[in-house]
């Protein structure tokens, strides 16, 4: 392989959710000067964003994110125009708790974030949520809030959309190619060693999941990671037609210390309930893809008390991994303290499928132009979170917040 032939201006580290967005985004714009890695078979189930749907919401307890949010929308409406696929689908969405405790205290903040954004939502007790989806057993010792734009992103459709769209606008996509390092040359540009050779560019996009801090160590970046085995349960149920997606909204549960989350059919025929980041501390190589029994328990029991007539048989429980930082949140940030302002990375913390395209855009936008439209400062790599060691992890979404104080 010449030299000519394996240069490339921008190249793409992993090409799952937000990587497959990168190299997306990036080929809108550069065409042929794109090469997209990924060290498995696209569409591999090791990562954390290959299943039939994630939730997309605008409801967040932190502004950031809602405004962010409203990118995420925008980017997955210009990627459906490029295909003509479906990917997004509205559902609505319900984030709901009991009263009095700390759950409470986050859905308030999710109403909060939501009123500061202009975003219209409705504010139900339990009975009213009822009222509303009798799929729903919940009494008025609850509290809610409906948001109409909610709903669901077909991840696995997505992924392959991004890829197919990248490779329509010239990019070059290699799977099963792992990174083992990348260099700085005395030029300043970086060679990409891979296990199919050698590759050059002027700038790296690193978006590599729960592979990260492999590929960081190489320009001396290594972030405080958490990667824990997570796991989504399917129901058989029978009663299908109370639970299609003209039916059924996605919802969130936040209760003291934990999260559930579910959505109605699609890609399959079972209803989707899962607990969030409630998996057990793994590496991406002693990760198994054996179910944790405990946490179907948990969904089984969370489902006949609240949302009973969705319960079945088992149709599938799936793994995944989860990425997470120490406060939960995003790091999208280039590797600039280290003498690496070329190389560019994000780490989407275990809740960014919905964003995967708009942070997609973000990382394309910084490694053309060294900027970004949108609001990322929040997210760098010099926090605290993740420079000292004594921050305490606080994985349960809703509690810490970037742009205001914690709960």
């Amino acid at each position: 392989m010449s030299d000519q032939d394996n240069w490339y201006e921008y190249i793409v580290v992993g090409c799952g959710g937000i990587g497959s967005g990168a190299v997306y985004w990036l080929a809108k714009r550069a065409g042929p000067s794109v090469l997209g890695l990924e060290q498995f078979q696209l569409g591999h189930d090791n990562g954390g964003s290959q299943d039939h749907s994630r939730i997309i919401r605008l409801s967040y307890s932190d502004p950031l994110y809602t405004k962010l949010a409203k990118g995420a929308y925008e980017c997955w409406e210009e990627v459906e125009k490029d295909s003509g696929l479906q990917l997004v689908y509205k559902t609505g969405g319900v984030n709901f708790s009991r009263r009095g405790g700390l759950g409470e205290k986050i859905v308030e903040r999710y109403a909060e974030s939501m009123q500061e954004n202009g975003i219209e939502f409705e504010e139900l007790n339990g009975l009213q949520l009822h009222e509303r989806f009798p799929q729903f057993s919940a009494s008025d010792n609850y509290r809610a809030v409906y948001q109409k734009d909610a709903g669901l992103v077909a991840a696995a459709v997505a992924n392959a959309v991004h890829i197919q769209l990248a490779r329509k606008h010239g990019a070059t996509i290699l799977d099963e190619t792992k990174v083992e390092r990348v260099e700085k040359t005395k030029e300043g540009s970086y060679k990409v060693f891979t296990n199919r050779g050698t590759f050059q560019c002027r700038r790296v996009v690193i978006a590599a999941g729960a592979w990260v801090n492999d590929v960081l160590s190489s320009v001396g970046v290594q972030l405080p990671l958490t990667v824990t085995q997570e796991q989504v349960v399917y129901f058989a149920t029978s009663n299908l037609s109370e639970f299609t997606k003209s039916k059924f909204p996605i919802w969130i549960y936040h209760g003291t210390g934990s999260d559930l989350y579910g959505m109605p059919i699609h890609g399959n025929s079972g209803v989707k309930i899962g607990l969030d980041a409630g998996g057990k501390t793994v590496t991406p190589t002693t990760r198994t893809f054996i179910p944790n029994q405990t946490s179907v328990k948990d969904c089984i029991d969370f489902s006949r008390e609240h949302i009973p007539r969705s319960v079945g048989p088992i149709l599938h429980v799936k793994t995944c991994l989860y990425t997470m930082t120490p406060d939960r949140h995003f790091v999208i940030d280039t590797c600039h303290r280290t003498d690496h302002a070329d190389v560019v990375l994000c780490c989407g913390a275990g809740h960014a499928y919905k964003f995967a395209s708009v942070l997609g855009r973000v990382l394309s936008e910084l490694a053309i132009d060294g900027r970004t439209k949108y609001d990322i400062a929040a997210f760098n790599l010099g926090r605290a979170a993740l420079t000292d060691p004594s921050f305490k992890p606080i994985f349960q979404l809703g509690i810490t917040k970037l742009s205001q104080s914690n709960l």
